[in-house]
């Protein structure tokens, strides 16, 4: 049996998971935690749950996405993975910021712990995380498959009913459709699908309500 528990944080609403067993091991998935309450929140859910956080996993490097990553270092002693197309959006992550938001923000960022690479699988309890490509939001994007239990973290990759920005100079949409079309929606049609932004959907919606991927 899985367990997930999601967080919305920070001023993006951004999607934090963490995903856990009945052997209480877990991994988070995009720690975008930013205010000391969002930090006591999960730190008070691992906590009453017992759960033993075994990686910190980035669907992909924006700011909002990793804004909590020191928390986690400091709290739990791990370091985030991600795919290296996306260091260079890690290392900049308070320009990042500027751009987007148009504010000066210190940020400090541990270092990263370990790569993931397309096909790489991150394990926890009896559950299995395999990293399918799905770049074009960003040129390291990836999303993580639990095939035991049909559930996809999608990352700002695929939303309901639409897909992740791609006007950035590093944006790609043409990689990005043909990734989700190649990757995702060839995933079984009751494959539940939770992004980084807003509520779930399933590949068989996407496949018939989604503009970008017909």
């Amino acid at each position: 049996m899985i367990n997930i528990q999601r967080f919305v944080v920070n001023l993006i609403g951004e999607n934090c998971y963490v995903v856990s067993d009945e052997t209480n091991e877990a991994v988070m998935i995009d720690c975008g935690a930013y205010s000391q309450d969002e930090e006591q929140e999960i730190s008070r859910y691992i906590s009453d749950n017992a759960l033993i956080l075994r990686n910190l996993i980035c669907t992909h490097a924006h700011f909002d996405h990793i804004l909590g990553d020191m928390f986690v270092y400091g709290h739990f002693h791990l370091k985030p993975m991600l795919h290296p197309a996306d260091m260079w959006l890690y290392d900049n992550v308070e320009l990042q910021i500027r751009n987007f938001l148009h504010k000066e923000i210190r940020i400090s960022m541990p270092d990263v712990g370990a790569y993931i690479y397309y096909g790489d699988v991150i394990s926890f309890g009896h559950h299995h995380l395999k990293a399918i490509a799905t770049p074009g939001h960003t040129p390291g994007g990836l999303s993580f498959y639990c095939k035991e239990e049909s559930l996809l973290f999608s990352g700002d990759s695929l939303f309901s009913h639409s897909i992740g920005r791609t006007d950035f100079p590093y944006g790609d949409e043409d990689a990005l459709i043909r990734s989700l079309k190649e990757n995702v929606m060839t995933l079984p049609n009751e494959t539940v699908i939770l992004p980084g932004h807003g509520g779930p959907t399933t590949v068989r919606e996407e496949k018939a309500m989604n503009p970008f991927l017909q």
